[in-house]
């Protein structure tokens, strides 16, 4: 079955969270898709990924910029897999039907959003009866703990 990690954001937001977790996806050679709840929160995360560190980027593309093949990170606001990615990112409340042609999935939900905190919990619940490896992370001042 696959990994699937929650994330509870708590000390940063999704644009200080997220690159932080796509470089770290980056290091192990991975390839990810990034799943936004709109196209246009998909330009919104496209435009961070570009500007969030003056040293560097990281190499993402979506339907605009096409190739998707040669993307390493893809964001979408559609639930598709079109650079053979091994990793799922779901943000804003979204979900996926495909977990399972993912190694890793990460379900990354602010506790500022009651409905995402509430829908988290149900698909922890959901996830775990389908028999996926669940693991949960919160932010701390500290870094990501591992909670359960």
């Amino acid at each position: 079955m696959t990994e699937i990690r929650f994330y509870h954001l708590s000390q940063k937001s999704l644009h200080q969270a997220l690159p932080e977790l796509l470089e770290k996806v980056m290091e192990r050679g991975w390839r990810a898709v990034v799943m936004a709840s709109s196209p246009e929160r998909v330009e919104a995360l496209t435009q961070m990924l570009w500007t969030y560190n003056d040293r560097g980027f990281l190499p993402h593309g979506n339907a605009k910029d096409g190739n998707a093949e040669m993307q390493p990170i893809w964001l979408t606001p559609k639930d598709e897999n079109p650079n053979k990615a091994n990793v799922l990112m779901l943000t804003e409340n979204t979900s996926s039907e495909n977990l399972s042609s993912y190694e890793l999935v990460c379900q990354l939900f602010d506790e500022q959003d009651d409905g995402a905190v509430e829908a988290a919990r149900a698909r922890w619940a959901e996830y775990k009866g389908q028999g996926h490896a669940l693991t949960y992370w919160q932010q701390s001042e500290a870094g990501w703990q591992k909670r359960a």
